[in-house]
């Protein structure tokens, strides 16, 4: 299931960025009286009345400006207009309605997005200032009065944003469960789009040597012997120094929104070009959200080996990527069709993994095991004793540990008792997640 995407947009200097903070409860964006300070777009979580999506804040739009930076704002704003599925648009009371203020709802009503329109710097209480009904002239329906640097009028707000979302039982995703959603991952020319071309036997992407060809993220459905897949392919990330263009950095959010969506991720780095920082930033994404994860190393055909290669290959890639130790690697060239059917094979058992449920009884008898053969640390005197623990959620398996003192449950004892649960269960492929609650702090 895909969350919406919120766009905050409008003229420079009316408040977005402050509202933008406000919204998602962190201060996230650059706040400052200089027109244009927000030159980049920022994204956050925001939540509201139990429906989760994503908010974006856009760099003001200055529609008639030639100025290069101006230029490059309208377009990153563009971008997140395209992306939104509701489009917010601040202005300021003060100055009331100007011109730029007309061209950019021109601007948003072309778009055919719901649109809400909210009124800035509405800071007094009481009255509603008289300048407010100037608004109703944007012709974008009823304008609400908001104090972002308050908070006053912010529920209003989003209880309107939130009337544009699809139902809950629309929002489904319009696959069943039937179906692996699968995120192909990686940074830009490294053959995403060869990949998910060769799967499906038809040219579903653009495939170019240009990097970042695919600008956005895109399914395709494929049903074989070997089950049912949903294929979501994405645009590669790039490093920082390299996103200048506003294009990259729409980018990265469609890549992590597809991350979001899917189950498995099969992370795909260039045998080529080896092992670069940008792929354990890709990596980090999935590795992060929980995702049951495949190491792909594709072009494998273009890269000259003796029979010793992939081991020697494998052993640095496993240490390169020594976050994530339970990803399994595998060698591949989209471009022959080499080892494509293991690849499907590797994304079911991972899918498994990921969703696997164990035992109170099973995950105690190896618990008890554990602390019996590498005894729990001291600190002064005082021993960690863990009374028992439980598998909470799936997708990644999550386990809490009820114990005597959090402090004493160090990072190097909670990696053995992960090692020893794997060392007999597998969870080959997923990450897992331990959430340590302190039961009775007086117990030594």
């Amino acid at each position: 299931m895909s969350r919406p995407i919120v766009a905050i947009v409008g003229r420079p200097n009316v408040g977005k960025s402050t509202l933008f903070n406000k919204l998602i409860g962190q201060r996230l964006s650059i706040v400052d009286d200089t027109p244009g300070v927000t030159r980049d777009r920022i994204y956050g979580d925001c939540e509201w009345q139990r429906h989760n999506f994503l908010l974006i804040d856009t760099g003001g739009i200055e529609p008639a400006s030639d100025d290069i930076i101006l230029v490059q704002m309208r377009r990153q704003a563009q971008l997140a207009i395209d992306s939104a599925d509701v489009i917010v648009l601040v202005t300021d009371v003060k100055t009331g309605v100007v011109a730029t203020d007309e061209e950019v709802a021109a601007m948003l009503r072309k778009s055919g997005k719901p649109i809400v329109l909210c009124v800035n710097k509405c800071d007094g209480i009481g009255e509603t200032p008289s300048e407010f009904y100037e608004f109703y002239n944007l012709a974008l329906g009823e304008p609400i009065a908001v104090s972002s640097v308050h908070g006053h009028g912010t529920g209003d707000l989003l209880e309107e944003v939130c009337k544009y979302f699809p139902e809950e039982e629309e929002k489904e995703d319009e696959f069943d469960n039937e179906y692996i959603r699968v995120a192909v991952i990686g940074k830009p020319n490294v053959g995403k789009s060869s990949l998910v071309n060769a799967i499906s036997g038809e040219e579903r992407a653009i495939v170019s040597n240009i990097a970042g060809t695919t600008r956005d993220a895109t399914d395709t459905i494929v049903e074989n012997e070997h089950g049912k897949f949903v294929f979501i392919d994405t645009a590669g990330l790039r490093r920082k120094s390299r996103v200048d263009d506003a294009i990259e950095k729409y980018s990265v959010i469609r890549a992590k929104m597809a991350v979001e969506r899917a189950t498995v991720c099969v992370i795909m780095i260039d045998a080529t070009e080896g092992f670069t920082e940008q792929d354990s930033k890709v990596a980090g994404i999935a590795h992060e959200m929980g995702k049951a994860c495949i190491i792909a190393v594709n072009k494998w055909d273009a890269v000259e080996k003796d029979g010793r290669t992939m081991d020697a290959q494998r052993k640095k890639l496993m240490n390169d990527f020594s976050f994530m130790p339970y990803a399994p690697i595998i060698f591949i060239s989209a471009k022959t069709g080499q080892r494509i059917d293991r690849l499907y094979e590797l994304i079911k058992f991972v899918d498994e993994q990921n969703a696997m449920r164990i035992s109170t009884g099973k995950l105690n008898d190896v618990l008890a095991a554990a602390t019996a053969r590498v005894q729990p640390p001291t600190d002064k005197g005082r021993r960690l004793k863990i009374y028992y623990m439980t598998q909470a959620s799936t997708r990644p398996p999550t386990f809490v540990c009820f114990v005597n003192r959090k402090d004493l449950f160090h990072y190097s004892y909670q990696r053995y008792i992960d090692n020893q649960i794997r060392e007999i269960f597998g969870l080959e492929g997923t990450p897992t997640n331990y959430v340590i609650r302190e039961r009775d702090k007086n117990d030594t």
